[in-house]
């Protein structure tokens, strides 16, 4: 989605959001966008594991049943 961007396209990306926010909130939006990253990635890893550790609960059946 984002492939097409360039090093132009990012510095108007940051100059708008400077203009829209301020330099007063821009380190709370960063904290905001990084801790809305961090749980996302945290909820993708849990259901990860999760379909991980069914595969194996299941081939554990499988192969106690032979």
């Amino acid at each position: 989605m984002f492939q097409n961007v360039g090093f132009a396209g990012v510095m108007m990306v940051l100059i708008v959001v400077l203009i829209l926010f301020g330099p007063s909130k821009l380190p709370e939006l960063g904290r905001a966008v990084g801790r809305t990253l961090f749980e996302f990635k945290s909820s993708a890893r849990e259901l990860v594991g999760d379909d991980r550790k069914e595969e194996e609960e299941k081939s554990g059946l499988l192969k106690s049943k032979d």
